[in-house]
């Protein structure tokens, strides 16, 4: 009997031609590709320092039998109480990346205009794409620092959603208080505003908070935060949106699965506030480090840019592809930065001073004539 002809499956065409994201590559696959057991990860801004104690303390009280708590409602007390804003404008998601599918699932309609910079981070424009909007990207000045007349005239296009990662995600600088105040006052009212503050807890003293100057506005607005990197919990996927108005956060949630924050990351979360002093003080010598390695790279005449962040965006004079296969045959994990015109960049994270070490020989030997 002759086996019918298959036929294809109609897809989604806003899902089925998204472009890949650009993920870290991870130790095991390091290990097969390099031959090395000594890998350095450097590629994924994870906290070297790993998590609190008091997160591991907590999770070993836990019961995994159990279904998490869907509504988050221990972890937005406690966020509550730190921020200053009603738990019931705070939604908790798996990693801030799920609340950012879940802030276009809530706003976008099809044919819609979605706004970003680049280079960016990518789920700002994959999620977009996947709900039917057109993306339009905002580039960097020269000096690899926030175009703010270019950002202006974006938002004078009253585009649907603007995502703006203050410190920038690859890039590294954070919005001083007169650039986040030429931004804010050139929002328009049927444009809601994302600031990702991924980054935040590393920022400067003297950067803004954005939380702060959004809640003294009356427009729509967004605040992502995430403990997958100063807290150190990457692997638990946890992180939140803090919303302009009870409407706007209700609408998130709607847009996320019941469950979707796992009751280890929504004790780990709690735990992990509840330690502040242990995240202040990693955060402190990352920065350290990170200037130490900034001070190294620019005696190497390599261009990176300003961080306010827990890693540093580097030219490194190459192709990135090829940059990346040298540092993984030296056990190094890096990011090749593949978005057009950056291409010869890598984003390296801050690591432990060993690692970190290893990375600036690793540098200085691609560098080398």
């Amino acid at each position: 009997m002759t086996k019918p002809l298959h036929t294809e499956l109609p897809l989604n065409p806003h899902v089925a031609g998204l472009p890949p994201y650009n993920a870290g590559m991870n130790i095991a696959a390091a290990r097969r590709q390099s031959g090395r057991q000594d890998i350095a990860a450097l590629a994924s801004n994870e906290n070297p320092d790993g998590c609190s104690p008091r997160v591991t303390a907590a999770l070993a009280n836990l019961e995994p039998s159990r279904y998490s708590d869907p509504a988050c409602t221990a972890l937005r007390a406690v966020l509550s109480q730190k921020l200053g804003v009603s738990p019931d404008r705070i939604v908790a998601g798996n990693g801030s990346e799920e609340m950012i599918a879940a802030i276009c699932r809530a706003v976008l309609r099809p044919g819609a205009f979605v706004a970003t910079v680049c280079p960016g981070f990518g789920l700002h424009e994959i999620e977009a794409l996947a709900n039917g909007a057109s993306v339009e990207k905002v580039g960097i000045r020269p000096d690899l620092d926030f175009d703010i007349p270019a950002i202006i005239a974006m938002l004078e296009r009253g585009p649907a959603i603007f995502f703006l990662s203050s410190p920038s995600n690859p890039v590294g600088p954070a919005l001083d208080h007169e650039g986040l105040t030429r931004i804010l006052a050139a929002v328009r009212h049927e444009t809601l505003l994302v600031l990702d503050e991924a980054y935040f807890e590393f920022t400067d003293e003297d950067t803004p908070d954005g939380l702060a100057a959004l809640s003294a506005t009356n427009l729509s607005w967004v605040v992502l935060r995430t403990f997958s990197k100063a807290y150190g919990l990457a692997g638990l996927r946890v992180g939140y949106a803090v919303t302009s108005d009870v409407r706007l956060a209700r609408a998130v949630s709607a847009a996320k699965t019941p469950f979707n924050v796992n009751a280890a990351a929504q004790v780990a979360a709690v735990a992990a506030l509840a330690d502040e002093a242990w995240m202040r003080s990693s955060v402190a010598r990352l920065k350290h480090e990170r200037e130490r390695v900034a001070d190294a790279v620019a005696a190497m005449g390599l261009s990176t840019a300003r961080s306010q962040t827990n890693f540093l965006f580097i030219d490194v004079g190459r192709e990135s592809p090829i940059a990346f296969d040298h540092f993984l045959s030296k056990g190094i994990i890096v990011k090749p930065w593949k978005e057009e015109g950056y291409d010869t960049f890598i984003r390296v994270t801050i690591g432990t001073p060993l690692e970190n070490d290893r990375f600036l020989d690793a540098l200085r030997s691609l560098a080398r004539p």
